[in-house]
């Protein structure tokens, strides 16, 4: 739960920011009037990102037990690599964010809604099915797929309360240093589910030792206990681990906190969403 509650943090805020940012410039450019296209738009991207979830799970359940392993080994591998992927991208090019968001929307704006409502959905959807594919596979390494979804919901919700802040202008937060962190904590998210991504294909027959045991500690730290909740719930930790599940992990581990914990160039700030302005106007608080 808790690894799932990260997970929608994160990736909930960044869509938050996002839409944010595009909804304040629509507004500051006196078009508060085609804020419908791009509610539209970013409608869009949920939905079918919530049914590109619902695909995966379908698809899961209708396979083999065998299939079912290999299936779920795959999609965690590529989910894994996506996100590291958008850790990276979102620390090194997050400045630069809104200025391409802003250049995306002056040309939508001219063309028309459509293009608005088309600027939402493709700005929106590319977070979206990040979360529905990561969120997948933590779910699928955890031990509770209802507690997960939950802890995954209540992410979003707090990532759109935090976007909503933003807006508004009520909150201010050094988003540089949460992406950072938050970052750094969905690396060790991935490590686990890679782990278990390995498992899953040593069950298929995919990869060998499975029977190769680094150590077995169901005995002492249950799935079900306090522990092993928390152990589970974010590290995906499996109490009966094979080698090349350890090897894995810490491979995975040391490779990509070598690189990222590397010093960024002077300036790499992440910007907040400016306060709104009031609707119906075309300057922004503080011009004159």
């Amino acid at each position: 739960m808790l690894a799932n509650y990260l997970i929608g943090l994160r990736e909930g805020l960044e869509a938050a920011l996002v839409v944010g940012i595009l909804v304040a410039y629509v507004v500051k450019t006196g078009n508060q009037h085609r804020l419908p296209y791009l509610w539209l738009g970013t409608g869009a991207a949920i939905v079918l990102s919530l049914a590109f979830g619902g695909v995966l799970t379908l698809t899961s359940h209708s396979l083999s037990d065998q299939a079912q392993h290999a299936f779920a080994g795959i999609v965690s591998i590529i989910a894994v690599g996506l996100v590291t992927w958008m850790v990276f991208w979102m620390r090194r090019t997050a400045r630069e964010m809104r200025g391409e968001l802003h250049g995306r929307l002056d040309s939508a704006l001219n063309a028309g809604g459509i293009a608005l409502a088309f600027v939402a959905f493709a700005s929106v959807l590319r977070e979206g099915l990040e979360t529905a594919l990561f969120l997948w596979a933590a779910t699928n390494a955890s031990s509770g797929t209802i507690p997960a979804l939950g802890g995954a919901l209540l992410g979003i919700g707090t990532a759109v309360l935090i976007g909503w802040a933003f807006y508004r202008g009520s909150l201010r937060l050094n988003l540089a240093s949460f992406f950072t962190w938050t970052g750094a904590l969905l690396i060790v998210v991935a490590a686990g589910v890679l782990a278990y991504a390995v498992r899953d294909l040593q069950e298929a027959g995919w990869l060998p030792g499975s029977a190769n045991i680094a150590f077995d500690v169901s005995d002492t730290v249950s799935e079900t206990s306090p522990l092993g909740t928390v152990l589970g719930g974010f590290f995906h930790f499996d109490p009966v681990t094979t080698w090349l599940q350890l090897i894995t992990w810490v491979s995975y581990l040391a490779v990509v906190f070598s690189i990222y914990l590397r010093p960024q160039r002077a300036g790499a700030i992440v910007t907040a969403p400016a306060p709104s302005p009031t609707v119906g106007t075309t300057t922004s608080p503080g011009d004159s």
